[in-house]
């Protein structure tokens, strides 16, 4: 019969399967196809077969496989080669040992007669740990066309990890397929892989069904449907799972706890989160690291960082995982003076807690930060990865800093980095922003792959830089693609649309957002229409697009029809707007200054004198101007009147002599 287990027809065995039949060295079984690999292999000296045949003895001390070809010829000459329990040893050497050769294990295994279903495991597993897991697949097939053995509930627990690992959905299917007619889903351990395969695929409906369907579970069932929601974001259906095996009377154990408050960081519920530390102290838990670094995370994202300090200075071992949730915390909060003196505590070098720090500068808007700590990065000899670049180009794109990006696009190059998709759409964001489309457009084409976010990046950079057209064509090319657009990629298509003066556009692609992408447009997205109906001198219509609004309108929408209004010159609606913008805030000079404007321009002096005082009265100053430069990869910063710079003076001179020049030339123009 067959049976729908998620999206997989399965076909089930209608008897009880019969015990499998279990070859004399089971012991040996169990031990070495731990599915540990930090344990040692244990060779079952005290095994009859070994006592007997004291060549077998030597699996114990050897160290190497020039040693293994050795015992290898004696076992030839000896003919103990064929005997099963014998030739299962020298192939779980080739595969186990930490002197593993895959290679000479498989030419062991095929000539072999008859391999034992033990000698398929050990090979199995040996690829399921190599650096081509799926070469383990490709031997499962080999050993159902050999015949000789039938797979048993070993083989299916490394199958199913490797699908789980690898994310092959479709292979887990057809592999769940064979445990099911071979009626093994009974036994709890392969019960326990299948349900870890599907949530590793994201099967979350198939896993669920087969944990409610089953009458064979324990903790472990219970731990990975729990941690499968959760690594799935799914953080609210991993507490309903806990809540009903606390129904159950299941006790929880560090692996529950990982996943429930884990569940809690997602949520930033610090209430709950506080219930389940309580629950793992009543409980006497062990506070074992990865269960301390998952309570910390949770403190951390829920702003409680004198609780996640304090776990943090109790634990007698910290991970890297333990100091760079830290230093991610106080980054993001912006103690970032705490955090970078942790980062100099870490006792030994690693590249993770650096990247936490640097991407807590550019959180907080402090690019130079960052790129100075890149640099020491470097001269500490840490290798960056790609992390780390990503982090550099986003303080680049911050700051303007076009040359320090480019040279970090060779770094990328020559280092040989893996130009994966978030390191080439910050490429793409970096190069847009400091102003090269050109090279922003050569890096998009170049990927290998890209996602919403890159044709994201590319369509924003193309409106910033003025190109309206080209940003509304990417954005159509967007959609084919069958990518999804958020209120980011629409930002950016408004933006093209109040650049370009294309009015109809910017009514069509708002409406687009609710009635086809179900997006609820932002307050960026109705400042983005306000500046684009203000432009076009359409002044009443954005005065009634914000009276329209679903949220109480801010500084930015206001600030559009406020200028809009200035460029029309209608003096009553500016009034409006600035009355607006002074309640929002009072000591903002623009808006005096603006208005100021306003009255001069259209003769109304008296009006534009008492703005002045007012701005007095209130002791309003105008906002020193500030602009920047990139000398030779480095990015100086000046405000008006500023003498901060060492060779202030040297500059001042030069634009007292430039604006002479201007002076002497400027009327002959």
């Amino acid at each position: 019969m067959f049976k729908l287990v998620g999206n997989f027809w399965c076909e089930v065995s209608t008897s009880v399967p019969k015990p499998l039949q279990r070859p004399l060295f089971s012991l040996f079984h169990t031990r070495s196809l731990s599915p540990h690999k930090d344990k040692p292999t244990s060779w079952n000296t005290t095994h009859t077969s070994v006592r007997t045949n004291p060549l077998l003895s030597l699996f114990e001390t050897c160290k190497s496989m020039s040693q293994l070809k050795q015992i290898q010829s004696q076992m030839i000459l000896t003919g103990l080669i064929s005997d099963g329990f014998a030739s299962s040893h020298l192939i779980a050497f080739c595969a186990l040992s930490e002197s593993r050769n895959l290679d000479y294990c498989i030419r062991v295994l095929c000539n072999v007669q008859h391999p034992n279903a033990f000698s398929w495991n050990a090979t199995i597993r040996g690829y399921s740990e190599s650096k081509n897991p799926r070469e383990a697949i490709v031997l499962y097939k080999k050993m159902l066309r050999n015949g000789g053995s039938r797979p048993d509930n070993y083989t299916y627990p490394l199958l199913m990890k490797v699908c789980a690992n690898l994310s092959l959905s479709f292979v887990g299917g057809e592999v769940l397929g064979h445990v099911m007619q071979l009626g093994l889903y009974l036994d709890m351990f392969v019960h326990n892989a299948v349900i870890h395969m599907l949530v590793s695929c994201r099967e979350l409906e198939a896993a669920q069904k087969v944990f409610d369907e089953s009458c064979v579970r324990d903790l472990v069932s219970w731990n990975s449907l729990i941690n499968g929601y959760v690594r799935c974001g799914l953080a609210c259906e991993a507490l309903r799972i806990y809540r009903e095996m606390e129904v159950e009377g299941v006790m929880p154990d560090e692996v529950t706890m990982i996943g429930v408050v884990s569940s809690c960081a997602q949520l930033e519920d610090l209430s709950i989160g506080r219930q389940f530390h309580w629950l793992i102290e009543e409980n006497g838990l062990s506070l074992t690291i990865p269960l301390a670094n998952v309570l910390m995370d949770m403190y951390v994202k829920c702003g409680n960082l004198e609780v996640a300090r304090a776990l943090f200075d109790n634990m007698k071992k910290k991970t890297i995982v333990s100091w760079t949730t830290m230093i991610f915390g106080y980054a993001k909060y912006g103690f970032l003076e705490i955090a970078r003196r942790l980062l100099y505590e870490i006792p030994e070098k690693n590249v993770v807690p650096w990247n936490a720090m640097i991407s807590g500068y550019v959180q907080a808007k402090h690019g130079k930060e960052a790129l100075a700590l890149f640099h020491e990065m470097q001269a500490r000899n840490i290798r960056p990865n790609e992390i780390t670049m990503v982090g550099c180009l986003s303080a680049c794109s911050q700051i303007g800093a076009l040359e320090v990006g480019i040279w970090i696009h060779h770094y990328i190059e020559k280092q040989a980095l893996s130009l994966n998709v978030a390191l080439g759409t910050a490429l793409v964001d970096m190069y847009a922003k400091c102003g090269n489309i050109t090279e922003a457009l050569k890096v998009f084409w170049d990927m290998p792959g890209r996602n919403s976010l890159t044709w994201t990046a590319i369509i924003c950079g193309l409106a910033h830089n003025g190109h309206a057209h080209d940003a509304i064509t990417y954005f159509a090319e967007m959609i084919k693609t069958g990518l999804e657009p958020d209120e980011i990629t629409f930002l950016g298509v408004l933006s093209a649309c109040c650049h370009g003066g294309l009015v109809e556009e910017g009514r069509k692609y708002i409406s687009l957002m609710k009635s086809k992408f179900n997006l609820c447009p932002k307050v960026k997205h109705y400042s983005c229409m306000v500046d684009l109906l203000g432009r076009a001198g359409l002044l009443h219509e954005a005065e009634e697009l914000i009276n329209s609004m679903p949220m109480k309108a801010g500084a930015g929408v206001w600030g559009a029809l406020f200028f809009a209004c200035y460029v029309h010159k209608n003096v009553l609606m500016g009034e409006r707007a600035a009355s607006k913008l002074l309640e929002l805030d009072p000591l903002d000079g623009g808006i005096y200054i603006l208005l100021g404007k306003i009255y001069r321009e259209s003769h109304m002096w008296e009006k534009a004198e008492k703005i002045q005082n007012l701005m007095k009265e209130r002791g309003v100053e105008k906002s020193p101007g500030c602009s920047s430069i990139e000398v030779n990869g480095i990015v100086y910063e000046f405000i008006v009147r500023d003498k901060s710079h060492p060779q202030s003076k040297h500059i001042y001179d030069c634009l007292i002599e430039l604006t002479r020049q201007m002076d002497l030339y400027l009327p002959n123009i």
